[in-house]
């Protein structure tokens, strides 16, 4: 082991002169770990954990007089002893191992076969120092040996001779390298791996850029796939449009009426299980008594109906169906709970378009309507205290269920203000504006239990003719019936409260009467027998009467 300092591996130095006269050897020289397994290996002092390894060998200075002592141990003539007083045996060859003794000359350390013995009259000159003097050698190059090889054969290049000039193996050949520690390794390492990324992903950059423009370019290898939403559950929350619609369009169906003078189409729904189903007088009219009525359901069944019963002044009508099972009766709700901006839903058959939805709010109530009136005679005109509706109604909607929000019936649908002059459903094409008319589900439940029961429907009455000309506010009350009869009936209810012929209506119930069409709706709107308070204006004076409501058959 070297006392001195470490040196690099490869890296000759000369020994400093304050260390001459010391008793050690000089620092050693050393070298990269030798191909030949053979030669030894020593670590570098000063090596602790985590510092990288040099493997070295350490090769002592070497006077020329020690190297060129023949192996009798003699010192031939003209020897130079060593620099700095050191012993003989301070510094011996370790590396080169001793003769065996029958060999006629020095053993190649790495071969067996003995050698001819150098002949002193063809060695080269031993190299002196530059100052003149023996010692350890100061050569021109740079660092002599990184190409020293202490097994290489006499004069071939790197053996141990005259480094400054050129043996029988030819001159030098600057071929080593300095072997690079595990650190400088490691940094190697990631620097190749350092660019082998940017490589990596420059070249993956360019294929992909090369891959989207040809799919950009020609649309992709397959064919384009749009994304879409995954299926969803059929189900809706119950007071939603489309909840209502799904529990309400089993009990609603489409009537086609064939008449001999003319067709129709309207809407109805079924009130039981025994096949009546109530729509507009107006959608039956043109049968007369000899046309058809067929009736579809929503599911596509078809079947034959017979009136049983209608009213023109209610514009109700019930038809009915037979040998038909799994009938959905349609819930009815209450028309006086109904208040304004409640949500409704339409269903019906507009222009014969069968189970269409449409949907809106409550825009007014006790909308005071008349409907009908193409006969001229007064016979067919319909007085309906409507519930008034913005969803689009159009004609075909007619008879049809206005729903609420629990898919209960609160109006049947009958007519609508259209663009043009006509409100009829029966009667006018024009399209929805907003304005709809139901007529209150109350007093259609009233007239259809008539119709049902007895074929017709009673209408309430005060028992007065009305002057439908006055032009004033309120009702008036004629000063003559038609053909000259009495203009307040004897006995009626109206002569018994006290009312007389010119005297004008104001109030029913406190609610105001601007004409005679609200007048008759309002009373309509009650049934025979009910109890009404009523404001009379005679000769400037306002008085309140009370009556009862009598009754008298419709047709």
């Amino acid at each position: 082991m070297n006392e001195g300092r470490p040196t690099k591996a490869n890296r000759w130095s000369r020994p400093r002169p304050e260390d001459a006269g010391a008793d050690t050897a000089p620092a050693g020289l050393t070298e990269p770990d030798s191909p030949h397994p053979a030669a030894s290996r020593n670590t570098a002092s000063g090596a602790g954990p985590g510092a990288p390894e040099e493997r070295t060998r350490a090769v002592p200075t070497v006077t020329r007089a020690e190297a060129a002592a023949p192996a009798d141990g003699t010192a031939p003539a003209g020897a130079v002893p060593a620099q700095g007083g050191a012993p003989d045996d301070a510094a011996p060859l370790p590396l080169v191992p001793e003769p065996e003794p029958e060999a006629s000359g020095p053993v190649d350390p790495v071969s067996p076969v003995p050698q001819p013995p150098a002949d002193p009259a063809t060695a080269p000159p031993a190299p002196v120092g530059s100052d003149g003097s023996d010692g350890p050698v100061e050569y021109d190059t740079p660092d002599p040996w990184r190409n020293y090889d202490p097994w290489a054969a006499p004069g071939s290049p790197g053996h141990h001779g005259d480094l400054s000039r050129s043996g029988p193996g030819g001159p030098f050949q600057q071929n080593g390298v300095a072997v690079p520690t595990v650190a400088e390794r490691r940094r190697r390492a990631r620097k190749v791996l350092a660019l082998a990324a940017v490589a990596l992903a420059l070249a993956s950059g360019g294929v992909g850029g090369f891959v989207g423009a040809y799919l950009e370019r020609n649309g992709g290898l397959t064919d384009i796939e749009l994304p879409q939403a995954a299926k969803e559950a059929p189900g809706r929350a119950p007071d939603s449009v489309a909840g209502i619609a799904a529990h309400a369009l089993p009990s609603v169906v489409t009537l086609h009426v064939h008449g001999s003078e003319e067709d129709g189409t309207g809407t109805g729904f079924v009130l039981d299980g025994e096949g009546h189903i109530l729509t507009n007088n107006h959608v039956i009219e043109p049968a007369g008594g000899s046309g058809t009525i067929t009736v579809t359901f929503s599911g596509g069944q078809t079947a034959k109906a017979r009136v049983v019963g209608h009213d023109s002044g209610y514009d109700l009508a019930v038809v009915k169906v037979s040998g038909v099972r799994g009938l959905a009766p349609m819930p009815l709700g209450n028309s006086d709970s109904v208040q304004v901006g409640d949500p409704v839903v339409a269903i019906g058959a507009p222009f014969d378009l069968a189970n269409t939805v449409t949907s809106g709010i409550i825009s007014a109530k006790d909308r005071p309507i008349t409907a009908g009136g193409e006969k001229g005679d007064g016979t067919d005109v319909s007085y309906v205290d409507a519930l008034q509706t913005d969803a689009p109604i159009n004609p075909g909607n007619s008879g049809g269920p206005l729903l609420d929000s629990r898919a209960r019936v609160i109006g049947i649908n009958s007519a609508i203000r259209s663009a043009d002059s006509g409100s009829d459903l029966g009667t006018g094409q024009a399209g929805s504006i907003g304005l709809g008319f139901a007529i209150p589900v109350n007093q259609a439940k009233r007239v259809a239990e008539e119709l049902i029961n007895t074929g017709r429907a009673t209408h309430p009455v005060i028992g007065v003719t009305l002057d439908m000309n006055y032009s004033g506010d309120g009702a008036r009350v004629g000063m003559k019936a038609a053909g000259g009869g009495a203009p307040v009936t004897p006995g009626g209810p109206g002569a018994e409260a006290g009312i007389r012929a010119g005297d004008v209506i104001t109030e029913i119930d406190g609610t105001r009467v601007h004409s005679g069409e609200e007048l008759i709706v309002k009373t309509r709107a009650h049934r025979p027998g009910d109890r009404l308070r009523l404001t009379v204006r005679r000769g400037g004076t306002n008085r309140t009467i009370t009556l009862v409501l009598g009754s008298a058959n419709g047709g």
